[in-house]
């Protein structure tokens, strides 16, 4: 035997040789590829843990995460329950699909438990692994259900401008935001988009939030009687609008819309990818806001991100009519491989457990607007802030260069990116969002009212010096 086997003296590459090979063999989600591969943004930032309602990355700095990753860890990073849950099952069976009738424990104990917990009359789940996904199977359950009722042609699906339903084909197709859309062949046809409910912008001279909410209703109306009403088969929509600027209803906006779509028998998929499990004070933003949804979507806190999972919410409308017609089609002919992922059913299983045994969903009632508020008060003497807005722990600072007038600033000053960025440098992640120089937060429902002052301390200090700044360059 050869004595002289060298030892393997392999070492774990250091920071700067992994962000090299990161800029070279990454695709990126949203990132400008030729400026990332040229090293000319400060990336990647490789993030290396995470505790509580923070993250610590590999050169050791530790960031408050006031977006939750993506609006999405709900429970705060390092819950070890979520952790052991995945692993437990890992090691006991890690895969096995649910086609054909297969299931696991844990995925018949999940179903059962979002059907009880969603509002109104939830009958069934189909699940897949992210936002995006479940919204294309949401599309493929309204054009199903229309063939079977004997209503081939009530197939378009209205979104909203600024609306986020995900980025691929269809469902990025609802996503009513240009960019999404520019050099990607989108949308496809059948796909409509309606006006936005911000009454910020939007309102008319003198015109109350109720009076906005009927007129964006009444374009709805008209909408669907130019197009059709034979033709539409659903409206698609969030409770709040995420990414398209945090925005939530103004007074009487879902009663106004659902009373246009019952007129003409279209339906509802609330879209609850960001809002579902505790991220505005209810289980479901639906419940909030009185919304009666046919179809509800989840993803994102239904594991709040500990592995990749999401599901379709089926109300009994549709699925008395997959029912009663499932002998003369045979089987439902949708699927992917990892539908009902036995690890991913863990995660969701073991997440709320630990929202409903530390009563978080209830935590974030009881805080209210604190988030907003207390963001607001910071703010409150910056000569640039039109607007903040927000609802339990979901807000969102916006922007203007007057806002007694409500002037934007030039795109070129990039005013959103640059509080954003120096938010960054003090110890925050705030999300400068698109269409306006807005500050998103979503952070982690655990945060505390001292945490809350912490961040609002930090965007206080951050908006001052961008201010001092556009002050400096004549910009305001």
């Amino acid at each position: 035997m050869n004595t002289n086997v060298k030892e393997n003296t392999l070492k774990e590459p250091s920071i700067e040789t992994l962000a090299k090979m990161d800029r070279a063999a990454t695709l990126h989600p949203f990132t400008p590829v030729r400026a990332f591969e040229a090293d000319e943004m400060g990336g990647p930032r490789i993030i290396e843990s995470g505790q509580g309602i923070r993250i610590t990355d590999a050169e050791g700095k530790t960031t408050i995460d006031g977006f939750a990753g993506l609006y999405c860890v709900n429970i705060g990073y390092g819950r070890t329950e979520v952790a052991d849950a995945i692993a437990e099952q890992a090691r006991r069976l890690a895969y096995y699909h649910c086609y054909a009738g297969h299931t696991t424990r844990a995925l018949a104990r999940l179903s059962q438990r979002l059907v009880d917990l969603a509002p109104g009359n939830m009958r069934k789940v189909f699940y897949g692994l992210s936002g995006s996904d479940a919204n294309e199977t949401q599309a493929k359950l309204v054009w199903h259900y229309h063939n079977l009722i004997g209503k081939p042609g009530k197939k378009k699906i209205i979104a909203r401008e600024r609306g986020y339903h995900g980025c691929s084909v269809v469902s990025g197709s609802m996503t009513g935001m240009n960019f999404y859309h520019a050099h990607m062949d989108l949308p496809v046809g059948g796909i409509l988009h309606t006006g936005v409910p911000h009454y910020y912008w939007g309102a008319e001279a003198g015109e109350s939030e109720t009076e906005f909410s009927r007129r964006r209703a009444a374009e709805l109306e008209k909408m669907i009687l130019d197009e059709g009403p034979d033709t539409i088969g659903a409206f698609i929509a969030e409770p709040v609008l995420g990414t398209g600027g945090i925005i939530p209803p103004p007074a009487g906006y879902w009663d106004e819309i659902q009373r246009v779509l019952k007129r003409y028998d279209v339906l509802l998929i609330a879209d609850e990818v960001v809002t579902a499990f505790g991220r505005i004070g209810a289980w479901f933003g639906a419940s909030v806001y009185g919304i009666e949804p046919d179809l509800i979507t989840v993803a994102k806190g239904i594991t709040s991100a500990y592995a990749p999972l999401s599901a379709v919410l089926i109300g009994e409308r549709v699925a008395a009519v997959l029912s009663a017609h499932s002998d003369e089609v045979g089987a439902f002919s949708h699927g992917y491989t990892y539908s009902g992922h036995p690890i991913c059913v863990a995660a969701a299983n073991a997440n709320l457990d630990v929202l409903e045994h530390d009563g978080i969903v209830e935590q974030v009632a009881g805080l209210g607007d604190a988030l907003r508020d207390t963001l607001a008060a910071a703010v409150a003497d910056s000569p640039i802030v039109g607007e903040v807005r927000g609802t339990g722990m979901l807000a969102a600072i916006e922007f203007v260069a007057d806002p007694g007038k409500k002037v934007r600033f030039d795109a070129g000053h990039k005013v959103g990116a640059r509080i954003s960025a120096a938010c960054l440098d003090n110890g925050l992640i705030a999300r400068a969002m698109p269409h306006g120089d807005i500050l998103g937060f979503a952070p982690p429902l655990i945060t505390t009212r001292d945490d809350m002052h912490e961040i609002a301390s930090i965007v206080g200090k951050s908006v001052s010096r961008v201010c001092d700044e556009l002050s400096s360059a004549g910009a305001i």
